[in-house]
C-alpha cells in the first residue's frame, strides 16, 4: 500500500516538476525567409518540435531583410524566449544580434546558414555543403562517363557561403570522379545565373542561360527549387530530354519524384525537417543543462546523393517539403 502511495507520488511530483519546466520554455524560431518549401518546412518542424515538448512558440519571417530579421530577434528576446533557433540571412549582420540574446540568456542554436564563429551561438546544425556536394559530383561522373559536360550554373545569392559550398563540392567530387573514371577531366562551366534559391528565379535563370548557351547539357543547380524552375524554361525550348538535371542539395519531394521516373538525375540529402527537429532538441538540452560541455560548434547531419538507386528511402510523398 505505502510503495503505492509513494509511487503515485512520485509520478506526480514528475509530472509537474515537467510542467514546470514547459511552462518556463519559450521557443523563438527567427527564419530568414519563407519564400521556398524548404523553409517553410524547416519552420513548420521546428515549431512542432517545440510543441511537442510544451514549449510555448514565437515565430517571425524576416522576408529575405538582414535588418527585419535583427528586429525580429530584438522583439523576441524582449517577449521572454530562452531558446532562439536562427536560420540567418547574413552570416556577419546577425552577430551582434545574436550576441546581445546570449548576454540576455537566450540559448541560441543556428540552423542551415553559416554564421560567423563569433557569435555566441551553441551550435549550427546544418547539412553538410561540401559533402552532399561532392558526393553528387561523383554521382554525376559516373553517369556521364567520357562525356564532354557543358555545365550552366544556376546559383542562388550572390556572396552566400552555402551556395558556395555546394556549388565547389560537386566540383571537387567531378573533378576527382572523372579522374578515377575517365584519367582526365573534362567539363565546362558555360555560365553561371542567380536564381535566388526560388523556382521562379531558377525559370528566369535558365531562361537567360538557354539564349546565351543553347547547346548546354548539364543543368548544376544549388537547390532542387531553381533546378524544378529550370526544368520549365528547358520543357518550354524543348530541350528537357538534352540536359541533364542536378541539384547540389535539398531532396525537395517534387524533385525526388522526378528521380523515381528518370527525368531528373541526383540531388544532395539536406531534409529541413530533420535539421530543425535536431535544432530544437540540442537547444532544450543547453536549455536543461544535459548537453555535454564538449557539443561541437558545427553539427552535420549525414550526406548522400539521392538518386534512383536509393530514392525509395527518402521519398515521401506526403512530406511538407
Amino acid at each position: 500500500m505505502f510503495k503505492t502511495v509513494l509511487t503515485g507520488c512520485l509520478a506526480t511530483t514528475a509530472l509537474l516538476i515537467g510542467t514546470a519546466q514547459a511552462a518556463d520554455c519559450m521557443v523563438g524560431i527567427s527564419m530568414k525567409t519563407l519564400n521556398a518549401p524548404y523553409f517553410a518546412a524547416q519552420e513548420a518542424a521546428a515549431k512542432d518540435q517545440a510543441a511537442k515538448a510544451g514549449c510555448q512558440v514565437a515565430t517571425a519571417d524576416a522576408q529575405n531583410d538582414m535588418g527585419k530579421q535583427i528586429g525580429d530577434v530584438e522583439d523576441m528576446v524582449s517577449k521572454g524566449v530562452n531558446l532562439l533557433i536562427i536560420n540567418a540571412a547574413d552570416p556577419q549582420g546577425l552577430v551582434p544580434a545574436i550576441n546581445a540574446a546570449a548576454a540576455a540568456g537566450v540559448k541560441v542554436v543556428a540552423i542551415d546558414s553559416t554564421v560567423d564563429p563569433k557569435a555566441k551561438f551553441i551550435t549550427l546544425i546544418q547539412s553538410s555543403n561540401d559533402q552532399n556536394g561532392f558526393q553528387v559530383g561523383q554521382w554525376l561522373a559516373q553517369a556521364t562517363p567520357g562525356k564532354a559536360l557543358k555545365i550552366a550554373l544556376i546559383s542562388g545569392d550572390k556572396g552566400n557561403v552555402v551556395g558556395q559550398e555546394r556549388r565547389l563540392g560537386v566540383f571537387r567530387g567531378l573533378v576527382e570522379g572523372q579522374l578515377v573514371h575517365d584519367g582526365k577531366v573534362g567539363f565546362t562551366v558555360v555560365g553561371q545565373g542567380w536564381g535566388g534559391w526560388t523556382h521562379e528565379g531558377g525559370l528566369k535563370a535558365m531562361e537567360d542561360l538557354l539564349v546565351a548557351h543553347p547547346d548546354i547539357n548539364v543543368v548544376l543547380g544549388e537547390n532542387d527549387s531553381m533546378v524544378l524552375g529550370a526544368r520549365k524554361a528547358l520543357e518550354a525550348a524543348g530541350k528537357l530530354n538534352d540536359v541533364l538535371l542536378v541539384a547540389a542539395a535539398d531532396g525537395q519531394k517534387e524533385a525526388l519524384q522526378l528521380i523515381q521516373e528518370g527525368q531528373y538525375g541526383a540531388t544532395g540529402l539536406n531534409d529541413p525537417a530533420l535539421i530543425a527537429r535536431t535544432a530544437v532538441d540540442v537547444g532544450l538540452k543547453a536549455l536543461d543543462g544535459s548537453l555535454p560541455a564538449d557539443f561541437p560548434k558545427v553539427d552535420l547531419t549525414t550526406p548522400d546523393a539521392i538518386t534512383k538507386d536509393n530514392v525509395a528511402k527518402y521519398y515521401r510523398p506526403d512530406a511538407v517539403f
